[in-house]
């Protein structure tokens, strides 16, 4: 699980490897990854915008804007949590995501928050100390 805060609002990733939509002999290796956006503040804040950078073994990366998050841009209430779930794909075993949601508060405010980075690894994944 990884964490990130940012103006009282708690970011929680949980990834996981998905070996049945994966085939290490095609190069093809995919992730889901759990979302909750937790809103401890004291402000209504609704989620506009998303911002991803994809990053795989091979320092290729990618970056993904977008509107919202699967289709909504939630508002999410303090106190309350807004929660999703979503994948990735890549062409090597590991790799890793970080990012950020562009918020607006309910007086109007734009503010960005940050999505903690967090590694996407498959079983295939051999690590080694140098």
């Amino acid at each position: 699980m990884y964490r990130a805060v940012t103006r009282q609002i708690e970011v929680i990733v949980r990834p996981s490897f998905l070996p049945e939509r994966s085939s290490a002999e095609h190069g093809r290796y995919f992730w889901a990854y759990t979302i909750a956006i937790v809103n401890a503040g004291a402000q209504a804040v609704q989620l506009m915008t998303r911002h991803w950078i994809i990053t795989d073994a091979t320092g290729h990366h990618q970056e993904v804007r977008g509107e919202g998050v699967v289709g909504e841009q939630p508002v999410i209430e303090p106190g309350e949590r807004f929660e999703y779930t979503s994948g990735v794909p890549l062409t090597t075993p590991s790799g890793f995501m970080t990012g950020s949601y562009r918020m607006v508060s309910e007086d109007g405010e734009p503010f960005d928050i940050a999505i903690p980075t967090f590694s996407l690894d498959s079983p295939d994944v051999r690590r080694t100390l140098n």
